[in-house]
């Protein structure tokens, strides 16, 4: 019997295994069965997200569809439920601008590897989260905000304006950010040093795969340097120019199950 070389395959979440925004909230029976037969032929499925743990459906989080995670744009990574890479921003940054957030009354979320804390007092951006079904009664709320190990940082404001006073941090080489193209009250913040591509590394890496046995889906801008780092690289149907620009096929959107398509006919083909 032929033995199957073992893959990583990476999934980003937002317009790739959900649309959140348009009320696609679950895993479709497709998309489920074709990431359950990933696993059953022995491969291993990963979520590769801008998003922290807390953020994350227990739909994902706590089932057998994934033995591992890439957080925050890569600033960690977990397999079977252990963490195995951990790059938090600086603190004295984090002081910073949480010092910002302080006097211009904006109002901040901080990203840690297993939790996120979010101060009591900022309803208006725990409504925010619940806004995009996010559980924001997950989040820590008693903490001291100066003694969290933050891997990424999320702001609210209803006066977008004063972003403006983030640019001497964005300018900084080891700091980057973008506002959320949806909702304008909203941006998010995290280290240059990392991306979903190096976090893909530190996964193959311990697993001691090459990267010519990686796979990943995505659809959006921070998906890019995921699609650059992979052996093969899946762009949604739904996705971004630039995103399908970089990848080697093209599957059907979200809606049309493109995940389950890519799965069956590119990745399981292969075997």
């Amino acid at each position: 019997m032929k033995q199957v070389e073992k893959k990583a395959v990476f999934f980003d979440i937002d317009g790739t295994l959900l649309e959140v925004t348009a009320g696609h909230k679950s895993l479709t029976p497709a998309v489920r069965q074709a990431i359950l037969e990933l696993r059953m032929a022995g491969h291993h499925t990963f979520i590769a997200s801008g998003r922290p743990l807390a953020y994350i459906d227990p739909e994902l989080t706590q089932s057998s569809l994934f033995d591992g995670m890439v957080l925050m744009n890569g600033a960690a990574v977990m397999l079977d439920g252990k963490v195995i890479f951990e790059q938090p921003l600086p603190r004295e940054r984090v002081d910073e601008l949480i010092a910002l957030c302080e006097r211009e009354h904006i109002q901040y979320i901080l990203q840690g590897v297993q939790h996120a804390y979010l101060l009591p007092e900022f309803h208006e951006l725990a409504d925010f989260y619940r806004s995009i079904y996010i559980d924001a009664d997950r989040f820590v709320r008693d903490f001291d905000p100066r003694a969290v190990a933050t891997c990424k940082l999320e702001f609210w404001t209803p006066q977008p304006e004063k972003y403006r006073l983030f640019e001497p941090y964005l300018a900084l080489p080891e700091l980057t950010g973008l506002r959320d193209p949806y909702h304008a009250e909203n941006m998010e913040m995290y280290g240059t040093a990392v991306s979903k591509g190096s976090g893909i590394l530190q996964a193959l890496r311990y697993l001691h795969l090459p990267r010519s046995a990686s796979y990943a889906f995505g659809d959006g801008l921070n998906d890019l340097e995921m699609m650059e780092t992979v052996g093969t690289a899946l762009a949604m149907g739904n996705g971004r120019p630039e995103v399908k620009a970089l990848a080697d096929y093209t599957v059907p959107g979200v809606r049309e199950d493109g995940v389950a398509w890519g799965i069956e006919n590119v990745i399981l083909a292969n075997d």
